[in-house]
């Protein structure tokens, strides 16, 4: 107590100036203990932060601290979560993946975490709660010390002067003494304690450069975490992506056309197909169909449902418009349209050219430059509207009408600007485009097309109305044959062929003029010549064969004599040619009279390609160029001509 005494009231009389501090440590030491107190400081706040950026529990096992990472719980609900939606769902497929990846992550976070504890925080907090505190424990040591050796300085000192000026001199002498050797042993104390604090200050300072080293392996072990994890991603990421690429059922709409179809493994794209063959079913005598726009929620539903590839399509088969409608959709939202940004000034360049032979034939050369898939499907989708043009007095959607509110559908030009804008600058274009191509269908694409390409979809009924569509051996034997929904379909006796005898035995008679109203389009009389690429030429030519007695009687009713030709007739016939060729479109042909088996709708031709205008009096109607490989030129007539041996 009384010890305590001294050092307190040195302290005061240091504090007020009334007595002398002794100062030990040297500079450098001063410096040290300094840096010492800051090290302290920021070190116990780093270690402090790091351990909220934990997400585990300090002290605890591996196994223990794996199991209350949330990234363990997130991947035990997806593996939950997976197993609930089964392998058919590609949702649960994924969370499965997902979920094994998250606790692999885990297990590398667990790992990491104890690595961080036993490298970083556990040193960290040994500098900042042990070494630095028993070091400045030992500078506290030091100054109660020197305040006890100071204070027994100071008494010797009073003592010392007592003495001089005092009587009783053996007594204070003997106290001198006594004091005299307190002053010596605080001081031997207070040496010892300097040398001590000051090895351990110089020790701290010489290890400077270790501790620093916690934060690089810090960093270090978070790089070794992050490359592991990175590690774990990357084997993983391969087989979810091929999983991903793997599932078919992704929206249509809005996809390219090329990767649609490679995904799904089609040749027509589904929105396509499916809207046709609905619109075959229940569309075609619709008035107005593309013009007229559908409701807005029974489009979006049907979109939706074409995107997700359902079968379940019956409830829009009632509306026809909805259909027209998510078929033009399908093609505007395509992000290259159906005949190519590529193939855009070629197209334009085409409907520029002023003859209308070299139109055509400048647009089957640009028709033939088209991508494989982006050909057949514009094929397929041109065959079905040609067809749909066959109905146009009823659905008033004529070849003219179909180009208008569909072409901007299938080209546009590539520039910015809005929808609007796009559409105003390419319409006319593209309508002197789209008409003649529906015109002349089959003349463009000769070939048969199936629109049930996929097997999806139920064949349309003919109706009752379409006796045209059935030939008279069919009705003959009892059974009706479903034609295919192929291009323009007409029966195959719309006139009396070529090769047949009323054609040989009208060659120098005129034909009466028709005085039937019946409307039916027909081509501009001119001749588009043959397509460059095509080498097929005309098929087998049947001459000489005997007129049927229904032929012959047809050849009668057309005002057409036995023995007369048409042959020399010019090559843009009279209306009543054209008209006695309407006439006959209704009458069936004899089974013996017909030729080798065509394409279906073959026939159609001459309906709406350039083989049923003006220039089919000249070689007869009906020939095999006609039906079979397109238009014919003037010289394919003549060499058609030299090749039968029964013309005059």
């Amino acid at each position: 107590m009384k010890k305590q005494f001294n050092r307190m009231k040195q302290l005061a009389n240091q504090t007020v100036g009334r007595a002398e501090k002794t100062e030990v440590l040297s500079d450098d030491l001063l410096q040290i203990e300094r840096r010492m107190e800051l090290v302290r400081g920021v070190s116990h706040n780093a270690h402090k932060k790091l351990i909220t950026c934990l997400q585990g529990h300090l002290g605890t096992d591996a196994e223990k601290r794996h199991k209350k990472l949330p990234l363990t719980a997130l991947s035990q609900t997806m593996q939950d979560g997976g197993a609930q939606l089964g392998e058919e769902s590609l949702i649960g497929k994924m969370m499965e993946v997902c979920g094994e990846a998250e606790n692999r992550l885990a297990s590398e976070l667990m790992q990491h975490e104890v690595q961080i504890e036993k490298d970083v925080l556990d040193p960290l907090n040994q500098l900042a709660e042990v070494d630095i505190p028993n070091i400045l424990k030992q500078r506290r040591q030091l100054a109660r010390l020197v305040l006890d050796y100071d204070s027994a300085k100071a008494r010797w000192l009073q003592a010392t002067k007592s003495v001089i000026s005092g009587t009783n001199t053996q007594a204070l002498t003997a106290k001198v003494d006594s004091l005299k050797e307190e002053v010596d042993e605080a001081m031997n104390k207070v040496e010892l304690c300097k040398d001590q604090l000051a090895a351990d200050m110089y020790n701290f300072f010489s290890k400077e450069g270790d501790y620093a080293r916690y934060y690089v392996m810090l960093l270090e072990a978070q790089a070794d975490y992050h490359r592991k994890s990175l590690a774990v991603l990357e084997n993983v990421l391969p087989t979810i992506q091929a999983q991903q690429d793997s599932w078919t059922e992704k929206p249509a709409f809005g996809t390219a056309l090329e990767e649609h179809l490679k995904r799904s493994g089609r040749e027509i794209a589904l929105p396509i197909e499916a809207c046709v063959m609905m619109l075959l079913e229940t569309g075609m005598k619709e008035e107005g169909l593309f013009r007229i726009a559908a409701g807005a929620s029974k489009l979006k539903k049907l979109k939706a449902a074409l995107d997700c590839s359902t079968s379940q399509l019956e409830e829009f088969y009632s509306d026809p418009h909805a259909v027209a409608g998510a078929l033009k959709s399908y093609l505007r939202e395509l992000p290259e349209p159906l005949m190519t940004f590529q193939l855009y000034d070629e197209w334009t360049h085409a409907s520029n050219v002023s003859d209308q032979d070299k139109r055509l034939q400048a647009l089957w050369v640009t028709c033939d430059q088209l991508p494989k898939n982006n050909k057949a499907n514009f094929r397929y989708l041109v065959k079905f509207l040609a067809k749909l043009a066959q109905d146009s007095e009823v659905n008033k959607m004529t070849p003219s009408n179909i180009a208008i509110v569909l072409g901007p559908n299938l080209l546009w030009a590539k520039t910015e600007g809005t929808l609007a804008e796009m559409a105003a600058a390419t319409s006319v274009h593209v309508v002197t485009i789209i008409e003649p191509i529906i015109q002349h269908a089959d003349w463009f694409f000769p070939e048969d097309v199936e629109f049930n390409v996929s097997g999806m979809f139920a064949m349309p009924t003919p109706l009752a109305n379409h006796t045209n569509h059935l030939s008279m051996p069919d009705l003959d034997s009892g059974t009706i044959e479903r034609k295919r929904p192929g291009s323009v379909v007409l029966p195959e006796g719309d006139g009396p062929r070529k090769d047949s005898p009323a054609n040989k035995l009208s060659d120098h008679t005129p034909r009466r003029a028709s005085t039937l109203n019946r409307k039916q389009h027909t081509s501009p009389a001119f001749q588009p010549p043959l397509p460059p690429v095509e080498a097929g030429g005309a098929a087998p030519v049947q001459c000489c064969t005997e007129l049927p007695p229904a032929q012959q009687a047809q050849a009668t009713g057309l005002g057409l004599e036995v023995g007369q030709s048409s042959a020399g007739l010019p090559a843009a016939a009279s209306p009543a040619a054209q008209h006695a060729e309407e006439l006959s479109f209704s009458k069936p042909r004899d089974p013996s009279s017909t030729p080798p088996p065509q394409r279906n709708g073959g026939a159609g031709a001459q309906a709406s390609g350039p083989s049923a205008g003006g220039w089919r009096g000249a070689a007869g109607s009906g020939g095999p160029a006609a039906g079979l490989n397109g238009p014919q030129s003037a010289h394919g007539a003549q060499r058609y001509q030299e090749t039968c041996s029964c013309s005059t």
